[in-house]
């Protein structure tokens, strides 16, 4: 059954980021924070995991936030308002845990990391926690939600590299501070690599800060999403494995081998680039075609 598309908006300005509302009945009566869909545009199509950023039970529709990487995601986003998916599936993967805290928790997004934050954070919100938030992006333009985060946190951090907006640094100068200043019961990291690392570099207690717990997701890793393909694995640092798609996508950030994963992170970013490639002249082929019919 073909999945319609119901909205869709461009977000920030760098022309590769949109979210996009689809209707799909089942999988949003059963969705939940931290899960995800696999979809696949046609019947060509290559099959893509896309976390759930958000769901609405009575509109029977749920929302994500795509970013234009490569060819797959580039048919994705080119679809416009009633147009429709061919295949949708999920809700993948483990849902968060949920419960009530005894202290605050900080909830940290970076990129189109944030969108998955929001259903986190809502959930845990929902369930009397206190939250607080901190958002993090190159650039004021490359922010995303920010209104949304707002709305499920009791206090709102913003930074940006460059400091056209918030705290000029990143996402770790805010959390340092508050982990110096109060207990926290949980930390919640979600967005590059890069930045989770340093993150749960931050709240491992190595660095004389307390030791707090900490989780990441490791969606953006992820391919076949049902454990076949085996790309999803990660390295633990006690020596085991685990896969993202069946174990996670959000798993406790002290356990993961980040050296590890990052080496691996961008071995499939040759074979992206030149399935773009190939797909932006195909379309420019097809447009001068039709030109020139015309």
């Amino acid at each position: 059954m073909p999945y319609e598309i119901l909205e869709k908006f461009e977000l920030g300005n760098s022309g590769t980021i949109f979210e996009m509302v689809l209707k799909t009945p089942l999988i949003a009566k059963k969705a939940y924070a931290g899960n995800f869909i696999i979809v696949r545009v046609n019947e060509t199509g290559e099959r893509i995991p896309l976390t759930i950023a958000d769901y609405d039970r009575k509109k029977e529709s749920i929302t994500l936030i795509i970013q234009v990487v490569g060819k797959s995601t580039k048919l994705l986003c080119n679809l416009r308002v009633g147009d429709k998916i061919l295949d949708v599936v999920g809700p993948l993967g483990n849902r968060i845990h949920i419960e009530k805290y005894e202290h605050p928790i900080v909830v940290i997004g970076g990129g189109i990391g944030i969108a998955p934050c929001y259903i986190q954070a809502k959930e845990l919100r929902e369930a009397g926690n206190k939250i607080i938030t901190i958002l993090g992006a190159r650039s004021k333009g490359l922010l995303i939600w920010k209104d949304r985060m707002n709305s499920v946190s009791d206090e709102l951090i913003i930074t940006t590299n460059d400091g056209s907006e918030g705290i000029q640094g990143v996402v770790t100068d805010p959390l340092k501070k508050i982990i110096q200043e109060k207990k926290i019961s949980l930390v919640i990291a979600i967005g590059p690599l890069v930045m989770m690392k340093y993150v749960v570099l931050t709240t491992n207690g190595s660095g004389g800060l307390p030791r707090v717990k900490t989780v990441v997701s490791l969606n953006t890793i992820m391919i076949d999403g049902t454990g076949m393909c085996g790309s999803c694995r990660f390295s633990t640092l006690d020596g085991g494995v685990q896969f993202a798609c069946v174990d996670g996508p959000d798993v406790d950030g002290h356990i993961v081998d980040f050296d590890n994963l990052l080496k691996r992170a961008n071995r499939f970013l040759e074979q992206e680039k030149h399935s773009l490639e190939c797909y932006d002249e195909e379309c420019r082929a097809l447009e001068k075609h039709k030109r020139e019919v015309t």
